[in-house]
């Protein structure tokens, strides 16, 4: 059972508190927030998803920057307080359009309602935004959704000309536009997050897409949606599919690892003609999931020059490569490259005229990091990193030779939606 939920911002202020138990001393928002901001157990970047202080266990997930964040007293499963979360915090963006800490303030009375009905004395009771509409009677106050971010991790692949607008999917599901009318619109998002890591000399060694097929739904009347997907679709390692992915063209046939269904998906026909049949609840949900872990073209190519710069010193050149057409435009790129353990300090360089781009150097778990906000296809950028190691762990007169080799051999990560 939950003793209380909140949403903290990332300045740690109280947007929503619920005590339902009074079993939690008070204070417990504070010592969440202190813990998670200067968490440094184990070297760790960033606070485990659980955890437990003076015998009370708080669980939480963070969300648009905002921490949802529940408490118990008891051994409850950990993973179904945080799908809990996740749902809630789903299920508010669906009533209010958008999540921010903006929106939150002003629809507070609206997201305590909701949360009355959600959980009940600590008790989950139900997270469908459809069944809720009985029992919520405040409108949504909208926010102007022109301030947000025009592009966000769902826009990896955007053509300028044809990118819709941010106001598309960012109004409540249960606020009728102006005159009373009725939005009959669907929107689908495939959502493809690849990671892929690459030797020094841009050979890949490993290669994951974690994809997800997202829809919002405004219709009404619970029409039956088919969604057809492409028909030489195969699943499982075994599969007879040849494998071809192209991310790209949308040719080929793509063999997945593996994948799930939302629960309102019927898969009848689907081992047939690949076609999903379903009534789309109302607010936004994943039709399906999947992953796929056999080799693919990757629209990146990132390789790295080790060189020597003198006694317990060297440089690191890193370079990525966009292998795709000049008129797409990739964002939020993250590429990580791990270092020796006696790194003590590292300086970086971005090329002249650099815009967008971000260097940090993550002394927890060793690694360089470099984002990237946006790319164009065809383009190619670097950067340098001045690496100072600790001369306690490797003695004065080691040569660097055998130093720069060892480098050469670790790998560069890229992460990208």
């Amino acid at each position: 059972m939950i003793s209380q939920f909140f949403v903290l911002s990332q300045r740690g202020d109280h947007i929503v508190f619920r005590d339902y138990r009074g079993e939690v001393p008070k204070g417990s928002a504070e010592i969440f927030f202190r813990k998670v901001k200067f968490w440094n157990e184990d070297e760790a970047e960033e606070a485990p998803p659980v955890f437990n202080i003076d015998g009370v266990n708080y669980v939480h997930v963070k969300v648009a920057g905002l921490f949802f964040v529940v408490t118990t007293m008891v051994n409850i499963s950990p993973s179904l307080l945080l799908e809990l979360l996740q749902r809630i915090a789903r299920v508010t963006k669906d009533y209010l359009g958008v999540l921010n800490e903006d929106s939150l303030r002003k629809n507070f009375i609206l997201v305590y309602e909701l949360l009355d009905e959600v959980i009940d004395f600590g008790y989950p009771q139900t997270t469908s935004t459809e069944a809720l509409k009985s029992y919520i009677f405040n409108e949504p106050i909208m926010v102007d959704a022109g301030r947000l971010p025009p592009l966000g991790p769902a826009a990896m692949f955007m053509q300028g000309t044809k990118r819709m607008p941010g106001t598309a999917v960012t109004k409540s599901v249960v606020a009728n536009e102006p005159g009373g009318k009725k939005r009959e619109e669907i929107f689908v998002d495939i959502i493809e997050k690849i990671s892929v890591t690459f030797s020094s000399s841009g050979y890949i060694l490993t290669s994951e897409i974690d994809g997800t097929i997202q829809m919002k739904s405004y219709l009404s009347g619970n029409p039956e949606i088919r969604l057809a997907l492409n028909e030489d679709l195969g699943i499982g390692k075994n599969s007879s599919s040849t494998h071809d992915y192209r991310s790209s063209s949308g040719g080929g046939s793509v063999v997945l690892d593996d994948c799930n269904f939302h629960e309102s998906v019927q898969l009848d026909s689907f081992d047939i003609d690949r076609t999903l049949h379903l009534i789309p609840p109302d607010g936004e949900f994943p039709v399906m999931n999947y992953r796929m872990t056999q080799e693919f073209k990757p629209p990146f190519r990132v390789t790295a020059l080790i060189e020597e710069a003198g006694p317990s010193r060297a440089e690191v050149l890193l370079k990525i490569r966009a292998d795709f057409p000049a008129n797409v435009t990739a964002n939020t790129i993250t590429v990580q490259m791990p270092v020796p353990s006696y790194t003590m300090r590292a300086s970086f360089e971005l090329e002249a005229g650099a815009v967008g781009q971000t260097t940090d150097f993550k002394e927890g778990t060793r690694r360089l990091e470099w984002n990237l906000k946006k790319i164009v296809g065809g383009s190619e950028h670097t950067l340098r990193a001045k690496l100072t190691f600790s001369q306690e762990s490797h003695g004065m007169h080691l040569s660097l030779a055998c130093l720069v080799y060892a480098l050469s051999g670790l790998p560069a990560i890229l992460h990208f939606l």
